[in-house]
């Protein structure tokens, strides 16, 4: 049942600006580690983590890769115009689709320095020496939607828009970072097994992971597959209504494979996501079976999670097995002969959420006041506290490239 009242105040901790970590360790596995068990909390490395792991154990990894989708213009007047990619919208919403676009397409956006674009105006992006040209306009001042196109000026061969944006992008670090971007966050920023490209922000838990971490767990006999779900930067959107269920979700893109489902319908019950994206993608994968078990036809199933559709079932009781739900999903797969699935979710996990897929979860340590960290309080109950606070007095270091922590329920 959806909650009445979430008071935001209750989810907040004091975090000091110098716990939060500008720049990663190195190597990658030798963050931190807390572990959480049903309330008992034991400090290690994160490269010894198939150590605590459950036995058979099945982790699901968010395999996007971070664009630079930080881009600017310079106007004829001096001023600079910023331009931030969010999702694109036309000639499609598919995000692997819009990254080989050869022409033009439009992207809904962030926009800094708003006000000094002019309607109409077109703003134009030269790299002579890499024989490129990018042209921006606002195709809807209302939505943010800005229509780009771009041409090689050297000969006529087509261009990606993924590969134009490689050459003209910043790679865009979160704001509490509060420095620039250097060169090493386009490699440090990525997780090491990223691969579809689209996301405007890393599934930072992921960050942990190197290929000693990958071979230790495939020793321990605990495997894993992979999602994709295209973080946006609404991740960061800060929530600012005292009452946390007032509160509008972003929605992300998420790709499912049969593959991918196959391993998750053998592994239904020792699912445990890396990362807040690949829980989010897991539960709404629950939730899109429970539609297609209550729904007479499945012939125009479209896979779109609500913010609030977790809660609107009031009996528990009635609702299927997690088995059950990916079965469902899997024979929706093999009745319409698919390879993927490509969704949308705004799925809101609050204190109150029933997990149906996850058994715990490999994340960093999040924001105060934050929707990560109420899935975090939804996960733990009050518990969150504890781990928080032994996080700040054992020097562990916070946020995206901070350190992380093994949740088990």
């Amino acid at each position: 049942m959806k909650p009445d009242v979430i008071l935001l105040d209750e989810y907040r901790y004091d975090l000091p600006d110098e716990r939060i970590a500008k720049y990663p360790v190195s190597p990658r596995d030798s963050s931190k580690l807390l572990v959480y068990r049903q309330g008992e909390l034991e400090h290690a490395r994160f490269s010894d983590v198939s150590d605590y792991l459950p036995p058979r154990s099945f982790l699901v990894f968010n395999d996007t890769k971070v664009i630079p989708a930080r881009i600017y213009f310079q106007k004829p007047t001096g001023g600079t115009i910023e331009v931030f990619l969010l999702h694109p919208e036309q000639p499609t919403r598919l995000v692997h689709e819009a990254m080989q676009t050869t022409d033009s397409c439009v992207w809904a956006c962030l926009i800094g320095n708003k006000k000094r674009w002019k309607t109409g105006e077109i703003l134009q992006l030269n790299l002579p020496d890499l024989a490129l040209e990018l042209n921006a306009q606002i195709e809807d001042a209302e939505k943010n939607w800005v229509r780009f196109w771009w041409k090689n000026t050297s000969n006529n061969d087509p261009i990606s828009f993924v590969t134009l944006i490689k050459a003209i992008g910043e790679i865009p670090l979160p704001p509490y970072l509060n420095r620039d971007t250097e060169a090493h966050d386009t490699e440090t920023y990525q997780t090491v097994y990223s691969k579809s490209e689209g996301a405007v922000a890393a599934p930072t838990a992921g960050l942990h992971f190197t290929e000693n971490v990958f071979n230790n767990l495939i020793n321990k006999g605990i495997g894993h597959t992979f999602i994709t779900l295209h973080v946006g930067a609404g991740t960061f959107q800060p929530v600012k209504v005292a009452n946390a269920v007032e509160h509008t979700m972003h929605a992300e893109q998420v790709v499912f494979t049969k593959k991918m489902l196959v391993d998750l319908h053998q592994n239904a019950n020792n699912l445990i996501p890396v990362g807040t994206t690949s829980m989010r993608a897991l539960e709404s994968l629950y939730w899109f079976g429970v539609k297609l078990l209550q729904q007479s036809s499945q012939n125009e199933a479209f896979f779109f999670i609500e913010q609030y559709y977790p809660y609107q079932h009031s009996n528990p009781s009635e609702l299927p097995s997690a088995k059950a739900a990916l079965a469902a999903v899997l024979s929706y797969f093999e009745t319409h002969h698919l390879a993927q699935l490509i969704g949308e979710t705004e799925i809101y996990i609050v204190p109150g959420y029933d997990f149906k897929l996850c058994k715990g979860l490999i994340t960093n340590y999040h924001q105060p006041g934050s929707t990560l960290m109420l899935l975090v309080a939804a996960l733990l109950g009050n518990d969150w506290k504890k781990v928080y606070q032994a996080a700040l007095q054992n020097g562990y270091r916070f946020l995206s490239y901070g350190d992380s922590s093994l949740l088990l329920r």
